[in-house]
């Protein structure tokens, strides 16, 4: 069968690189699809050319895959074959050299500061959604993943040093501050966990049942505590914008940005938290020596 290397690859995937659990599965996802439209050549791996790959690109891009994503499954077919190589089994990499259309580098809503007071400045109602103010606040108070958030055990929260550690991408850890109104809701949190947490559960989101939040779940309380607070389509990664462009406008310090959103590449955060050409326009002038003229100055 063509996939019987799947499973090495992704097992790969997992203990020598070490890359998240959400990531393999979309290897596993794409490559699936990949593997599904390559079964009617009924070809060995050797035999798979880059024409075939190419045509399963396109295929993808005419059922309306954006070029974010077929950049993605092509780059997880790229990284397929290149494990292949190495292990001896196909003699070239057939992606090499294949290109998808360029990008265009659309960034996640950001709410204002004053939707974002609208949205938090409740007394929540019930043990429920004390928890979900607890975790809203958290997500814009330190600008945490969907995947970090539901990753945090109590012993990772300092109360006291108003801090956070997260494990992001790569298993990289670091240290986030948390503010004082994200403190408050979760003292309120902490409370309510204790009534209903489980013997032995580490977890500091817990559903009603005492077990760890799952992501869906998280997803789920966010949209459902915004449409209620008449702020409909709220979303984690919109809460982590807004952190990332408020931080940013306000300290104008991209490199301390990239610190807090765990970002390995600024160039990653310059997407991410990209301001408006007119708050650009005003820090040239105000800062570049030769930005005006002798008479203006």
């Amino acid at each position: 069968m063509l996939d019987r290397h799947l499973d090495a690859f992704l097992s790969n995937l997992k203990i020598v690189r070490q890359l998240s659990p959400h990531t393999v599965n979309s290897y596993k996802r794409d490559l699936t699809g990949f593997f599904s439209f390559l079964k009617k050549e009924n070809n060995s791996w050797d035999e798979i050319r880059d024409h075939q790959v190419r045509e399963f690109i396109n295929r993808e891009r005419r059922r309306g895959l954006s070029p974010r994503s077929l950049k993605r499954v092509l780059s997880s077919i790229r990284s397929f074959f290149n494990y292949l190589t190495d292990e001896e089994i196909v003699s070239s990499n057939p992606a090499l050299g294949i290109s998808t259309p360029k990008s265009t580098q659309l960034l996640p809503k950001a709410l204002d500061v004053d939707l974002v007071k609208k949205l938090l400045d409740f007394k929540p109602q019930g043990d429920l959604e004390i928890r979900d103010k607890a975790m809203v606040e958290l997500l814009y108070s330190s600008g945490l993943r969907l995947s970090e958030l539901c990753g945090l055990n109590l012993e990772t929260i300092s109360i006291k040093e108003r801090s956070c550690r997260v494990v992001g991408k790569g298993n990289k850890v670091r240290d986030l501050p948390i503010g004082e109104k994200a403190i408050q809701a979760l003292r309120d949190w902490i409370l309510i966990r204790e009534k209903i947490s489980i013997e032995g559960t580490k977890a500091l989101f817990l559903n009603k049942n005492g077990k760890r939040l799952s992501s869906r779940s998280v997803q789920l309380r966010v949209e459902r505590l915004g449409k209620k607070r008449g702020i409909p389509m709220i979303s984690p990664h919109m809460l982590r914008h807004s952190f990332a462009s408020h931080i940013l406008e306000s300290s104008g310090d991209l490199r301390a940005v990239q610190e807090m959103l765990g970002h390995a590449d600024i160039g990653t955060t310059q997407i991410y938290t990209k301001l408006d050409f007119q708050h650009l326009s005003k820090v040239y002038d105000e800062a570049h020596p030769r930005a005006k003229s002798e008479k203006h100055k």
